[in-house]
């Protein structure tokens, strides 16, 4: 009796999660207030030595069918990130709308606007920054906040354009490290704070190139790939479905998984279907004793996203996803710059897992020259490493 009753609250629970799983997908589907604010071109001017400006140039872009979205507020914040005290450095943050069709107000105050059907607008957000040491500021972390009303109802948005102040001299000469184990060297790059209006090639054209030799391979970090990529995620615009919000607490406190933003990252790339069968199939397998069956049902993003505090600020506040195509960019790497490539995850545990990497690169060396992690896990705003062979 007691199995029969086990039995018939299983297949309830298994019902009401695929019945989950069906409205979660009816409910996505749905058109809604998609207004998407592009990242823009931004200039840095200055002015004095106590007085820079930055500038940028951003666009509206209704993506939502046959349907328009009003724009009724829009506003902007900056917070900075330095190397030294912030005290006595202060900013102010002027918005001006640029609609083809209505001028903007001199005092500032942004009109209600309507967004045609696959139409744009575009805005002007200044950024004026004043006050001693600014040659110690790193980054400007900027937001914009703004508010869609259209069939979804009133929704507040937000979009993050993290812009870097400071950039190492490509020129200067690091110190290589002996890897022994390796028979190699490896050489950690210093960088600038990656954005998504970065390039792979483009970074490793700039800092790399100038130490390189022939026969030397690039290793870059996985996350700094996704990040150029735009593979990161505000939790606060993340909707966390009925899998995610249900599922997340089966999973360890330390996985990136155990939270509904965390887990709705992943839900949102490869389906709330095939989550929740993976969920099952690994729930099934632990029981005969396999482990780790979920992530190979869910698929590679499923050990690749890095959650609140995964990464170096400001990224630690967003759910950082992992990158997308990584063959298809160290192919491009090597084509553009004749430079063997790989896109690597490494921790200080010693482990280490190839995304992918050139035809001609071998694993085994790859692996004994980044085991000990010389890109490290902190600040050190180091997320590429030459590496060369010795012997």
């Amino acid at each position: 009796m007691a199995e029969t009753i086990g039995l018939g609250l299983g297949a309830a629970a298994l019902v009401l999660g695929v019945a989950g799983v069906s409205l979660e997908l009816q409910y996505r589907r749905r058109p809604g207030n998609d207004l998407e604010l592009t990242t823009g071109l931004w200039q840095q001017e200055t002015l004095s030595p106590q007085h820079w400006q930055l500038v940028g140039v951003m666009e509206f872009r209704n993506l939502t069918p046959n349907l328009e979205i009003m724009l009724p507020q829009v506003s902007a914040e900056v917070t900075l990130l330095s190397e030294g005290s912030l005290t006595k450095i202060q900013t102010q943050t002027h918005v001006k709308s640029m609609h083809p069709d209505t001028p903007a107000r001199a005092d500032g105050y942004w009109d209600a606007y309507i967004v045609k059907v696959r139409k744009i607008t575009q805005m002007s957000v200044t950024i004026d920054i004043q006050g001693e040491n600014l040659s110690d500021l790193q980054t400007a972390w900027i937001k914009i906040n703004y508010l869609t009303y259209g069939p979804e109802g009133r929704i507040p948005k937000v979009k993050h354009i993290i812009v870097p102040l400071k950039f190492p001299n490509p020129a200067e000469n690091p110190a290589w490290r002996e890897v022994p184990a390796a028979k190699g060297q490896v050489l950690p790059v210093k960088t600038h704070l990656l954005t998504n209006s970065d390039d792979p090639v483009g970074v490793v054209k700039r800092y790399v190139l100038p130490h390189a030799k022939p026969g030397d391979i690039v290793a870059i970090g996985e996350t700094p790939v996704a990040i150029m990529q735009g593979r990161w995620r505000d939790p606060s615009q993340v909707k966390p479905g009925f899998v995610a919000k249900r599922l997340c607490y089966f999973f360890l406190p330390t996985s990136s998984l155990a939270t509904a933003c965390g887990l709705q990252s992943l839900v949102d790339v490869v389906g709330p279907v095939r989550v929740f069968l993976a969920f099952v199939g690994g729930a099934i397998a632990r029981v005969f004793g396999y482990r780790g069956a979920f992530y190979q049902l869910a698929g590679e993003q499923a050990r690749l996203i890095d959650d609140v505090t995964g990464t170096l600020p400001p990224y630690d506040q967003f759910i950082v996803l992992g990158p997308e195509n990584p063959q298809q960019v160290v192919d491009r790497i090597k084509r553009e710059t004749d430079i063997s490539a790989a896109i690597v995850d490494v921790n200080d545990l010693k482990a280490v897992k190839i995304l992918a990497a050139t035809s001609d690169i071998s694993s085994d060396f790859l692996e004994a020259a980044l085991r000990n992690n010389p890109a490290g896990n902190g600040n050190e705003q180091t997320p590429v490493v030459l590496i060369r062979q010795t012997a």
